[in-house]
């Protein structure tokens, strides 16, 4: 019988391995538009509700401010976003879409269903279920 790796024993391994592969297949795509996944995932929850704090992103995609800051003023750098000061609390910063970051959305509307496509061999089941597994693992470490 052969004996068990100790990288396959390790509960993370799957996780972090798995992680890796669909960011690598995000990445041909993104390429077209000009981003990273980082800055995709930003631009998503931007192009979901714009006008949010810092804050409110960071907590969406649960990245703390100095891995955030930067992915911002690269963005910002690229003319797809700009920080301003609230008004309120000038302490909080407030970001928006400009306009070539608001009509960036219609090229990246494909992104998904070419990423989806190399799920190919996969049945839509099991992305489906996959898809509600990780939801709830996060869900469950998020409220800790």
């Amino acid at each position: 019988m052969e004996k068990e790796s100790l990288l396959s024993q390790d509960f993370g391994y799957n996780f972090y391995v798995a992680s890796r592969l669909i960011t690598q297949a995000y990445r041909e795509p993104l390429e077209v538009i000009g981003l990273t996944y980082p800055q995709y995932l930003v631009m998503l929850a931007l192009w979901e509700e714009d006008g949010q704090m810092v804050s409110r992103i960071g907590d969406k995609l649960q990245l703390d401010s100095g891995t955030l800051t930067p992915l911002l003023k690269r963005l910002e750098s690229l003319n797809l976003v700009k920080r301003e000061r609230s008004e309120d609390d000038e302490r909080k910063v407030v970001i928006q879409l400009t306009y070539p970051g608001k009509t960036l959305q219609n090229k990246a509307q494909s992104i998904p269903e070419k990423v989806q496509d190399k799920m190919e061999k996969w049945p839509d089941r099991d992305r489906s279920r996959l898809k509600s597994l990780m939801g709830k693992l996060i869900d469950d470490y998020s409220n800790q």
